[in-house]
């Protein structure tokens, strides 16, 4: 339920429920007094208190008030008695509580008791006189010599008619008590169920401002409560993956100076130890200064490939590198990369063979340039550590019905069970023989990055002695 609903129906309960409570009791009321008491409250009686009433009201005038000399005129006197007599009332005109005017027969006796009546009762206008009930009124004012005026108006009314007003009473006040205690009660439980869910939330944000990201904020209360506790709770998700985000980032800034600074003190160690031997004068000849140059130039290489592939790296993992999607055949680009790397491997006696298995052309959306470099990367790495004098590496092509899965596989020794779940972590490499190979470790996660940054999938399989297949996964172009 939204707030909306809930405060429309409390606000109409409040009036409802005592209505009905009222017309309840004021049934029980009138049964009370019809069968108790032998009263009968009828309309007439009630129309009768209710002229009675008026009539009070309209002879209540602020003339009176303003101009007290008012009540000594006897034209005032005849017109009040006459006003009055339309519900058979008297009135009594007092001068400091002695009697200027009466149309009945009243004592001093009687306008003392109606006062004392007044004085001492809010709500009970009536007063017996003479063995009568009246419905009085009293009007006080002050005189110009500062002495006390006073008009008394007194209707008779009967036991039927007492009933009546007590019955309207009984109802006024009955209305006003359960509406005062349903109110209470109707705000206390609507304020109950807003204000419990909000301590809640700010019990958490509190938590929250403390670095307490695990302080999970459950959804209660009305429907508006409900969506600002989701909003605060997708809120501390988002932060709880931001802190791990960026930890996970500086966990991996500080691998990679680490595992950069490890792989690069081998060629750097290599160079100084050739400058040295050229200074020192261990290169004695020509031929040996020329070999000690060209190997510190391969190492400088080295160095500057494991530099511009840790850059490379760096910007795909912060996904700083925009990708230019093009529709590209598929059969046509791993031709291209074959004729590329076939001039290296026959330079190694290595066989490269390309077999496609598709069905007809199809089509990938692919950045070239990143995915030469994938393709390229994975037969580099065929080539480096092929430990098979009749060294074979197949290229094969195949499909299913959505996706295009490229197959690269190598007759070499293969990886070992326990490394292969880790050959795409950075800076990994699976054992001895590999690590001492040339190379910045980063080759085939920068591999699993582009990939991945094309929607796609790369997994390994391998078998000790027999061999490693590298697998992608690509997204057709569906026509």
């Amino acid at each position: 339920m939204n707030l909306q609903k809930r405060f429309i129906m409390t606000n109409t309960a409040t009036v409802i429920i005592p209505l009905l409570f009222t017309i309840a009791a004021s049934i029980v009321f009138l049964y009370v007094s019809s069968k108790v008491y032998n009263t009968e409250i009828s309309q007439e009686s009630i129309s009768k208190l209710t002229n009675i009433e008026y009539e009070f009201i309209r002879n209540n005038s602020n003339s009176i008030k303003k101009n007290p000399e008012f009540l000594l005129s006897k034209d005032f006197h005849k017109r009040l008695t006459s006003s009055l007599s339309e519900i058979n009332a008297d009135a009594i005109v007092l001068k400091n509580y002695k009697i200027i005017y009466s149309s009945g027969s009243f004592g001093q006796i009687d306008i003392e008791k109606c006062l004392d009546t007044y004085k001492n009762s809010f709500l009970r206008k009536t007063v017996v006189l003479n063995g009568k009930t009246y419905l009085f009124k009293i009007i006080n004012t002050t005189f110009t010599d500062d002495s006390r005026g006073t008009v008394i108006m007194l209707a008779p009314i009967g036991r039927d008619d007492i009933a009546s007003k007590n019955f309207v009473l009984f109802l006024i006040i009955t209305f006003l008590t359960s509406f005062f205690v349903v109110n209470i009660i109707f705000s206390y439980y609507f304020s109950k169920s807003i204000l419990r869910p909000l301590s809640r939330l700010k019990s958490a944000a509190n938590e929250i401002s403390c670095g307490d990201l695990a302080h999970e904020v459950v959804e209660q209360g009305d429907r508006e409560i409900r969506e600002l506790c989701r909003s605060f709770e997708l809120m501390r998700l988002k932060l709880k993956e931001s802190v791990y985000t960026q930890s996970k980032y500086d966990d991996n800034r500080k691998m990679l100076i680490s595992s950069i600074s490890h792989d690069l003190r081998t060629p750097i160690t290599s160079i100084k130890g050739y400058v040295e031997g050229i200074l020192d004068g261990i290169a004695n000849n020509p031929e040996k200064v020329d070999k000690y140059l060209r190997t510190i130039y391969q190492k400088a290489q080295h160095v500057d490939g494991m530099i511009d592939d840790l850059l490379l790296y760096s910007k795909l993992d912060l996904n700083q590198i925009p990708f230019n999607f093009e529709q590209t055949d598929i059969i046509m680009f791993l031709e291209d990369c074959v004729s590329e790397m076939e001039p290296e491997m026959e330079k190694t006696s290595i066989k490269i063979h390309f077999s496609n298995l598709l069905n007809c052309s199809s089509f990938v959306m692919i950045d070239r340039d990143r995915m030469r470099r994938v393709v390229l990367n994975i037969l580099d790495n065929s080539k480096k550590y092929m430990s098979n004098p009749n060294g074979l590496i197949e290229l094969n092509l195949r499909e299913n019905k959505s996706n295009i899965i490229i197959e690269i596989k190598d007759n070499g020794s293969g990886i070992h069970k326990a490394d292969l779940p880790h050959i795409f972590d950075k800076f990994y490499r699976a054992d001895t023989a590999r690590s001492q190979k040339s190379g910045s470790g980063l080759g085939l996660a920068i591999a699993r990055q582009i990939v991945e940054g094309h929607g796609g999938r790369i997994w390994g399989t391998s078998k000790e002695n027999e061999g490693t297949t590298i697998l992608i996964s690509l997204n057709k172009v569906m026509k």
